[in-house]
């Protein structure tokens, strides 16, 4: 039987083919042999293509972005939207795509890009969130969204809950009975499963207890930087006049710049008016014309490269530098790890009362639980890793494969007999 695991990520995407009998799954070689293959999609015009706009995914569509920027449309973070149900279509140049059109042009590219992986697939399983990201997530219209996104990969495909999927590939670490928590930090959400693993051998190894999650991660993270550092130029906290008042600037406008998944969707004929209207009624209009410059020449993927180089750095020192330099927005500046911490410090407490969710629902408490399996890019911030340390101690916390563990596991559910008991509940 042909098994595949898909880990269909909010900012990476694995792929991993399970293996007969004990042997550990094996990552799908993509893009230049390597097996992370980026979220996201680029379009451009271009004659004799279909609709008249070509697309690349993955690698292939940041170099196509960052060879022509101004003539491009890049998306990404595009999974966060999976859920909402005010999202309808994307603006792509003249044409509009909904969320399944975005997904099956995604996955057609990976397909390409994996060679003959996904010909005669038998079973995929593809992981899901705990809880979808977005104000009030709608889990039954990302279902029927991902239903319609994945029809046709393979004869029989299931959804599994990521960190219960991690557990499986962390199970195989373990050579006695242990009492397991997943904790999965991707980019848009953070989601635990409470697991407990029999002794090896077992009919069934791994036994999910409870599960919780919540739509705050990287990117949540990622928005409190823009925030903090860019923004203000922008003209947060800025006022514009309307019949002889003067207002506020809604603050709309600028959460959409700091969310990755809304940012290139401004790009549209009616927005840029709106802004332009703004811009002329603002007290610094110049601040307005900075955004707009900001959107209209594609600088969306070169701030979200600052911020993360930023992130990255904070997670190895105590300061680090955060360079933007674009369309007359120029930031040089010393960034503490500490600022950063007080800047996430609520949305840190909300993932910390989701896991207390999590434990409460599986009946146990912190000390019953003998190991904790930290998974996903966003484990890594040190203040992530510390509200685990703080409550468990560190010598029940491992780590690895941040970017891989949830597609290995995945693969191993798709090989067992019978992958209908750990997505019933989903199904």
């Amino acid at each position: 039987m042909t098994a595949l695991g898909l880990d269909f990520g909010t900012t990476n995407t694995v792929l991993a083919r399970g293996v007969a009998g004990d042997a550990a799954p094996t990552l799908v070689a993509l893009d230049n042999n390597e097996s992370i293959f980026r979220t996201a999609l680029c379009f451009w015009h271009e004659a004799g293509a279909r609709d008249g706009l070509a697309v690349a995914a993955g690698p292939a569509a940041i170099r196509e972005y960052l060879d022509f920027p101004a003539d491009s449309r890049f998306l990404q973070s595009f999974k966060s939207v999976a859920a909402s149900t005010s999202f309808d279509t994307a603006p792509v140049f003249e044409k509009r795509y909904s969320f399944e059109q975005l997904g099956r042009l995604f996955l057609a590219q990976l397909a390409h890009a994996a060679g003959g992986a996904f010909d005669r697939v038998d079973r995929l399983v593809v992981g899901r969130p705990v809880t979808y990201a977005g104000t009030r997530p709608d889990a039954a219209l990302a279902r029927r969204r991902y239903d319609a996104m994945f029809d046709g990969l393979a004869r029989e495909i299931h959804y599994v809950y990521e960190p219960l999927a991690a557990a499986f590939a962390d199970a195989r670490a373990l050579d006695r009975p242990a009492t397991l928590l997943v904790a999965d930090f991707g980019g848009g959400t953070s989601d635990f499963s409470v697991v407990q693993v029999a002794a090896p051998g077992a009919v069934r190894r791994c036994t999910p207890l409870a599960h919780a999650g919540i739509g705050i991660a990287g990117d949540r993270f990622d928005a409190r930087i823009v925030d903090q550092l860019v923004l203000p130029q922008l003209g947060k906290g800025g006022h514009y006049r309307s019949f002889g008042k003067v207002l506020d600037i809604p603050g709309g406008w600028f959460a959409d710049v700091a969310d990755w998944s809304r940012l290139a969707l401004m790009r549209n004929r009616r927005t840029l008016a709106e802004l332009e209207k703004l811009r002329r009624s603002a007290l610094d209009p110049e601040a307005i014309a900075r955004m707009i410059a900001l959107i209209e020449h594609e600088q969306g993927y070169a701030l979200y490269d600052a911020v993360g180089r930023l992130k990255r750095a904070l997670s190895g020192a105590e300061q680090a530098r955060f360079r933007f330099e674009g369309e007359g927005i120029a930031i040089d500046t010393e960034v503490r790890r500490a600022d950063f911490e007080r800047w996430i410090a609520d949305d840190v407490a909300r993932i910390a009362a989701t896991l207390d969710t999590a434990l409460a629902r599986a009946a146990v408490t912190e000390a019953a639980i003998d190991r904790v399996f930290l998974t996903g890019g966003t484990s890594l911030v040190p203040a992530v890793r510390a509200l685990f340390e703080a409550r468990f101690g560190p010598e029940r916390i491992a780590s690895g494969g941040e970017l891989t563990s949830i597609a290995h596991g995945l693969a191993l559910v798709a090989r067992e007999d019978d992958p209908t008991v750990w997505v019933q509940a989903e199904e």
